[in-house]
């Protein structure tokens, strides 16, 4: 096996070093002496290949329970110091080739797009008109502490100094030993508020410092290759967000809420501009200016100050009126900066004039970098989406129709319902009526469109219609935007989520496109949103992902035409079950012409701080969005042979059966599964501020899916990911399809990606680690289909290296593979851990119990890499 690095190693082991002298000075020598003890027998059992080796489980039965807590401590932020080594290592490997020109690098795309005939000019004006949304989600599956996370950055920065030769290890041993001494789990759910500020912080801390670089690197890559710069003024990456405005399901984000995180995100924008302009005005002393600048400054020695000034001026009094607003007293918005062009204009003649002047070299740095943030960030930092359940719409209007005595609108026809709305939509006296109590429900659902109405277009993004499945359900939403007030047409996009919703998804879009009237208000433009999430909890992850790429290329025919583009919104989670993966390599697998330039991608929990918490791998993950994106528009791969897409469409009904017969109709399943996984404690860890199901009393049908894959993810059986391939795969073998199979992973992006993710799930699944789950909670009677699980679980390993001709999997990944191993060892404790403590906690609760539980919990998501 490939050893780790040098660098890495020593790193782990200084950070090791550092968490056992912390250790010792907390709790003496004996206890650590334990813990090395457990660790020795845990890594000599993964080298036996008998993780759950007697001595070891008797050495964690013989704890008391007040050892419980800080052992589950110890071997979680050795985990989590592991994975602050690992991306401070990934840094390091990149430092020094981030303009080095290699085939994976965007100007090496650039290079080969020319090879495949593509002039320079098709080349540059598709960089310049790209439009890539990456929407921060607050979907709950980051479970540390944002105080933690601060912490773990300041030991990333103190690895980084001590490259350069510093020596900060006793700084190093403090941020550590401050660590242990912090409690691990929030006490409280954070609010919607609370999460939005954390994206702030990420935005803040990194991206503000990424973004430039970026566009910088992409710039000068662009120009070597085609002679043309990107506009100052032009990203191609933008930002958008959920937080505290995803309301599907979360009663805790209301109105009042998605208003005062509206004013938060223009505050914050302004007060990280006011910090650039005043690093420019101390900067930008030079007194030759050009005749514009002199007009707008007079006579003033100091014009680029001056004008800077004022332009400070301006920002001052934007954080007064977002400050005074959010106390709920309204001001006048004069000289209240509003929109990106009012600060991009002063900015722009500063540029024009420094260049006119013979001054490029110093437009080109800290001037041209505020200048790209503005591009970029615009005056909210992201554009917030509203995203809604249709039925809380329907709810508005079936409260309306009572009303007014024409019926009940839920109960209409799609038919008589479309009627209605189009009439309405195209009416020129108001709907809602003066003398109306509605409920509070349907009250909320109002007041919620009109905080959109008053906002202004470039703080909001799309509105998101959760559950959609019919042309109504679209119409509705523009209705009631109507109503309020709102005077621009709002993206409206509904997302497809289940296997039926994503059939239908074509009919849905053709026949609004069909109506003018509602082809006129999209302006050319129609946004769709796929479900990934839920559409794999309803059918399995095989005949989700086919349902998925049938839809999309279904919506891009349509779109094309009605000479509408359109732009596809994935809504992607982190992990496999939920549409995760590396995410260059999803986008490269659509359908040819699905990504024509545009594209819109869920980013979420901890998926937000791996890929954007570092400046230098958020530039790397940028650079990587667009140059996927770039040759998904001018060179996709080709779409599937007719042979290919009849043998997916039997794999995909195979999969979809033998996933339903399991999950919905054996009845030992749904017992099994809250037995075997800690689903039910999931509720009690306050990972975000939604409630775990969208109905208090609902069973697992109304569990969301983060919940779903997590509970399946802490015991390595990662059911929702395989099940259902399994079956599917081996239909394909037994009839004598293996060549075919192999043709489509060499020829076809979107199976080889299929196959390299189930993969990667299969390496980090365990067997072993599931049966100790089931042995220790679950009954003989359950146990029956728990072996079923675990049988169907080794024989889709198997299908998987003979499809992949490999002895062994990640054979060809040999990085993720020693990630994997090399965690192994300080995980397994904690799942047999976990395992004792639901036990106990199951049939005497007991306050620290669940304490060292929710530990356990938050250290297995931190070696596996992502939870849900």
């Amino acid at each position: 096996m490939t050893t780790l690095h040098e660098d890495l190693r020593d790193d782990v082991r200084m950070l090791g070093d550092c968490l056992g002298q912390t250790i010792v000075a907390h709790k003496g020598q004996a206890f650590l002496d334990k813990i090395e003890k457990i660790r020795a027998l845990s890594k000599a059992g993964r080298s036996s290949g008998k993780p759950v080796d007697d001595e070891l489980l008797q050495t964690l039965s013989e704890l008391g329970d007040d050892e419980l807590l800080p052992v589950a401590r110890a071997f979680t932020q050795f985990l989590n110091l592991s994975n602050i080594a690992e991306e401070h290592h990934r840094v390091r490997r990149r430092s020094g080739v981030m303009d080095v020109c290699t085939s994976d690098s965007f100007c090496g795309l650039l290079g080969r797009l020319q090879q495949q005939g593509l002039s320079k000019q098709q080349i540059a004006a598709t960089v310049r008109d790209m439009d890539v949304e990456l929407v921060l989600t607050a979907h709950p599956t980051e479970v540390n502490r944002r105080t933690l996370i601060q912490k773990f950055d300041a030991i990333t920065e103190c690895l980084q100094r001590i490259d350069r030769g510093e020596d900060l290890r006793h700084r190093l041993h403090e941020l550590i030993s401050q660590a242990w001494h912090t409690d691990a789990i929030r006490k409280q759910r954070p609010t919607p508020v609370d999460e939005a500020k954390w994206g702030f912080a990420v935005i803040e801390n990194s991206l503000w410092d990424a973004v430039p670089i970026f566009l910088r690197h992409i710039d000068q890559q662009l120009f070597d290759a085609t002679g043309e710069h990107l506009p100052l003024s032009s990203s191609p990456v933008r930002f958008a967000s959920w937080m505290g405005g995803d309301r599907d399901g979360n009663p805790n984000v209301t109105s009042v809420t998605t208003e005062k995180v509206l004013l938060l995100s223009r505050w914050m924008a302004a007060d990280l501009y006011m910090k650039d302009i005043d690093r420019l005005r101390s900067e930008l002393s030079m007194n030759q200016c050009s005749p514009e600048l002199r007009e707008r400054v007079g006579d003033h020695p100091e014009p680029y100050r001056e004008l800077l000034r004022k332009v400070c001026g301006h920002l001052t009094k934007t954080k007064f009126w977002t400050t005074e607003r959010l106390e709920g007293r309204p001001v006048d918005k004069e000289g209240v900066y509003i929109f990106p062009r009012q600060l991009l204009e002063p900015l722009l003649l500063i540029d024009a004039s420094l260049r006119s002047c013979h001054m490029s070299v110093i437009a080109d740095g800290l001037l041209s970098d505020t200048i790209r943030r503005v591009a970029c960030f615009g005056m909210t930092l992201v554009n917030l989406d509203i995203r809604q359940n249709a039925d809380r719409h329907a709810e508005v209007l079936d409260e309306l129709t009572g009303f007014y005595g024409i019926g009940c609108y839920t109960e209409w026809s799609e038919t008589n319902k479309q009627m209605f709305l189009l009439k309405e939509l195209q009416e020129k006296r108001p709907l809602l009526p003066r003398e109306w109590s509605p409920s509070a429900d349907v009250q909320e659902v109002l007041d919620t469109f009109s905080v959109v109405a008053r906002e202004e277009p470039n703080s909001l993004g799309s509105y998101v219609i959760s559950m959609a499945s019919q042309p109504s359900d679209v119409l509705a939403v523009i209705l009631l935007l109507k109503e309020s007030g709102i005077h621009h047409n709002m993206r409206v996009a509904p997302l497809f989520e289940t296997l039926d919703d994503l059939d239908n998804a074509e009919n849905c879009i053709r026949q609004l496109l069909a109506i003018p009237w509602y082809k006129a208000y999209t302006e050319g433009h129609q946004e769709v949103m796929i479900g990934y999430s839920d559409s794999s909890k309803d059918a399995g992850q095989l005949a989700a992902a086919w349902g998925q790429y049938r839809a999309q290329e279904a919506l891009t025919n349509v779109c094309n035409e009605y000479d509408v583009h359109l732009t596809l919104f994935h809504g992607r989670g982190g992990t496999v079950g939920r549409g995760g993966g590396p995410s260059h390599t999803a986008i490269l697998a659509q359908p040819p012409g699905s990504v024509a330039g545009s594209l819109r991608v869920t980013e979420q929990g901890e998926m937000i701080r791996f890929k954007f918490g570092v400046p230098e791998i958020a530039v790397r993950n940028l650079e990587l969005y667009t140059s996927a994106t770039l040759e998904a528009t001018l060179a996709p791969a080709p779409g599937p042979k007719p042979e290919w897409r009849q043998l997916m469409d039997e794999m995909s009904l195979a999969g979809l059966t033998a996933y339903r017969d399991v999950v919905r109709f054996d009845p030992q399943f749904v017992p099994y599964f809250r037995s075997a996984t800690p689903e039910q404690e999931l509720a009690k860890l306050p990972l975000g501020s939604r409630p775990a199901k969208r109905k208090a009393d609902g069973g697992v049908e109304s569990l969301r899916a983060i919940p779903w894959i997590f509970a399946w993810t802490q015991i390595r059986l990662m059911l929702p990911a395989w099940l259902g391939s399994d079956v599917a795969l081996q239909q394909t073998l037994d009839k004598g399809q293996f060549e075919l199979v192999q043709i489509m992973r060499r020829d076809w992006p979107f199976f080889r990606s299929y196959m390299d993710m189930l993969e990667m799930v299969m390496a980090k699944s365990d067997g072993n680690i599931a049966a100790y789950y089931e042995k220790r909670l679950v009954s003989e009677e359950l146990a029956v289909l728990g072996a079923d699980l675990r049988c169907r679980l080794a024989n889709t390993i198997e299908l998987v290296k003979k499809i992949k001709q490999q002895d062994t999997l990640l054979e060809y990944s040999p990085v993720i593979r020693q990630s994997i191993e090399v965690r192994n060892p300080y995980i397994d404790p904690l799942h047999f851990l976990q395992a004792e403590l639901l036990y106990r906690d199951r049939n005497q609760p007991d306050e620290r119990l669940e304490q060292a539980l929710m530990i356990t919990m938050a250290g297995i998501s931190a070696g596996m890499r992502n939870t849900g």
